[in-house]
């Protein structure tokens, strides 16, 4: 029997200022877009190696592109929007995965509906990180 091929997925989740939290809470919340995308990753056997956080991002940045190898690697992010997001040309970055030979995919499932009560634990999270919250 040949080796088992196990393929990484970098996750890409759009950095988005607090200050946007009401206009646009999911972009916000960069935990429940990389779950969102773990999820995926799981669900197809995947192993998620790499989460990005990233806003505003070029297609050939290093970042991007740090230890992946085509036909191991994949990127994956919640939505276009998200992608539209996190970097600065998604065209550009599809056409830059093309030439690598890496696939780039969207979960493609609904954006949670944040209440009042969701964006206040986003709020609490991202505020106050070096206080010791965890989030929950």
């Amino acid at each position: 029997m040949g080796p088992v091929r196990v393929m990484r997925v970098t996750a890409i989740a759009s950095l988005t200022p607090l200050e946007e939290l009401d206009a646009d809470p999911f972009l916000v919340d960069s935990r429940s877009q990389h779950a969102m995308c773990a999820r995926w990753a799981a669900e197809r056997g995947y192993v998620v190696s790499r989460e990005l956080l990233v806003r505003g991002l070029r297609a050939d940045h290093c970042v991007l592109w740090d230890g992946v190898r085509p036909g191991v690697d994949l990127f994956v992010a919640p939505s276009r929007r998200v992608l539209e997001s996190a970097l600065s040309s998604v065209d550009e970055f599809s056409e830059e995965c093309a030439r690598r030979g890496v696939r780039v995919e969207t979960v493609g499932t609904a954006e949670p509906a944040y209440d009042a009560q969701m964006k206040a634990r986003v709020h609490r999270r991202l505020s106050m990180p070096t206080a010791g919250y965890d989030g929950r």
